[in-house]
């Protein structure tokens, strides 16, 4: 088999790169590891910048996003209980999206599938050859036989575990990470939201969020230690803490119930340098992981495969290599703003075990000075809804 693109990876990242190229006329293959049902099972978060909205509508998957999806004008934000607003639509005019990671994936599946795109599913073993040279090509193992695709290209899509960000060599990369000293524990629940709007909570106890995916599910995180096991937290011992660490009269307005998920993720910042080799092109959670706490994740996903899909169309209606060969340059600018923005926001809202009296006293200036200035509040809006490609 020979494609012009191959995309390792089947998630939200690989399948719009996938739907934008097939739209541009660029024959393209995915392959991904797990079956359809799986990827389509992760639960993610859901919040979407405007450029990733645009990008889907370009994608031809706008629809169903536009009647189901909710705007988040601003956001709450809580510190020792004493809550305040920052208004984006009256700070920047702009707004973000709420609309589940997996409904897009969803509806990026169904276009892929409306329009007869290659996806092979349950593929093993995959392994990437000659991304250096001018005919790259990979090989995996499907339904127990060895196959082979040949390509002008390959994208790697496959996240943080993925083959593509070890088949560049270590001589090569240069990688840079933080691990933070804890994790967030997060549930689902079909409970109406506490409020309409992303409540972001520092305590003496930790931090908590409250968000939703719709006015019937919504979606809850504390803070808990890496050394934690989702075995250790009941449902009645979420929920305490949750409360605990909210603002009363949030707490007092929460409606509670079963979790119907409940896991437990720990927080990191990681970027691996450069995001090309040769032909092989890294997009997403293969090249960076940001911390939740910025919402940035699947947003600078997004913002890799929008200068990745324009390089190569670039390449291929216009034989322009500028694009392709600016790809590293152009998404690690973006990304490493991400990166600041969702470790800022990181070290603001949560408690650290080695913080002093002093850091905690600098941590609350420094919310007093967000919640008492407009030009603080603007710089967090205009990060939250996204900085242009």
């Amino acid at each position: 088999m020979r494609k012009q693109v191959v995309i390792i990876g089947g998630g939200p990242s690989g399948m719009l790169l996938g739907q934008l190229l097939h739209l541009a006329g660029i024959d393209t293959v995915v392959l991904e590891r797990r079956n359809k049902a799986h990827v389509l099972s992760r639960i993610r978060a859901g919040i979407l910048e405007q450029g990733m909205v645009e990008l889907m509508h370009k994608a031809g998957v706008g629809a169903r996003l536009e009647q189901e999806s909710y705007l988040h004008n601003g956001t709450l934000i809580s510190h020792n209980h004493e809550m305040f607003g920052i208004d984006f639509q009256q700070l920047i005019g702009k707004s973000v999206v709420l609309y589940g990671q997996t409904e897009v994936t969803r509806d990026l599946y169904a276009a892929r599938e409306k329009v007869g795109g290659d996806v092979l599913f349950d593929v093993e073993d995959a392994e990437i050859h000659d991304a250096e040279r001018d005919h790259p090509y990979v090989t995996f193992r499907r339904n127990g036989r060895t196959e082979r695709i040949d390509c002008d290209f390959i994208a790697g899509c496959d996240g943080f575990h993925g083959v593509s960000r070890r088949s560049i060599p270590a001589s090569v990369r240069r990688e840079y990470e933080k691990v933070y000293p804890f994790g967030w524990l997060g549930i689902l629940s079909e409970t109406p939201p506490v409020n309409d709007e992303l409540i972001y909570a520092n305590s003496p106890d930790g931090f908590a969020l409250c968000s939703m995916r719709n006015a019937n599910l919504s979606r809850y995180y504390v803070q808990c230690s890496l050394g934690d096991d989702v075995g250790d937290w009941t449902d009645t011992r979420f929920w305490d803490t949750l409360r605990h660490r909210l603002p009363p009269e949030v707490g007092e307005a929460l409606v509670t119930g079963p979790s119907i998920e409940k896991s437990i993720a720990p927080l990191r910042s990681f970027v691996s340098e450069p995001m090309r080799w040769g032909r092989l092109f890294l997009c997403g959670d293969a090249a960076h992981i940001v911390p939740p706490t910025g919402a940035k994740g699947l947003n600078t996903a997004a913002s890799d495969v929008h200068y990745l899909y324009t390089g190569l169309t670039q390449f291929y209606q216009d034989k322009d290599s500028d694009g392709i060969d600016r790809y590293s340059e152009k998404a690690l600018a973006r990304v490493w703003k991400a990166e600041r923005f969702s470790w800022w926001m990181t070290s603001l809202l949560h408690r650290f075990p080695d913080q002093s009296p002093f850091d905690l006293r600098m941590q609350g200036a420094e919310m007093a000075f967000l919640r008492d200035n407009e030009d603080a509040q603007r710089v967090l809006a205009t990060n939250y809804v996204g900085l242009p490609y």
